[in-house]
């Protein structure tokens, strides 16, 4: 098992600073942290990495989020839990996540401006980073 982040501390403290400006856009286009939460933990479950969604359920849960939306956001599009932003911002973000996936237009319900889907756009493609970085690592996830 090889941990990427020891092996090229200098890779991994990019990877760190370009987490710190896709947060960082996350905010200046006005969108809600909660809101960041949440996409990060749609593509942790998407793609199986479950130190990430530890991680950011505890996150959201310390930020105000309710155990019954994070119980259905795997499943988000069948619930009214979601407002029309946030559905928005997670159908972009599984978009972005599922490459092999055709592309669907229909994400966009036009709650999301051109900044906000660039930064939703690249918090998803720092957090699938993050994902491949855990698993590859295996980072530990125990009770």
């Amino acid at each position: 098992m090889v941990n990427l982040s020891k092996q090229h501390p200098s890779a991994y403290k990019s990877l760190i600073a370009l987490n710190g400006e896709a947060d960082e856009a996350v905010k200046q286009a006005g969108l809600d942290p909660l809101l960041g939460e949440l996409v990060k933990i749609r593509v942790s479950q998407l793609n199986g990495c479950a130190f990430c969604l530890r991680m950011h359920t505890r996150d959201a849960v310390a930020k105000g989020e309710t155990t019954d939306r994070l119980a259905v956001i795997a499943a988000w599009w069948e619930s009214q839990y979601f407002t029309d932003q946030e559905q928005a911002a997670l159908g972009l973000a599984e978009q972005v996540t599922r490459l092999s996936v055709p592309p669907r237009e229909d994400w966009n319900n036009g709650s999301l401006n051109d900044e906000q889907i660039s930064a939703v756009s690249w918090l998803a493609v720092v957090m699938n980073a993050w994902n491949r970085v855990a698993i590859r690592s295996h980072y530990p996830v125990a009770p």
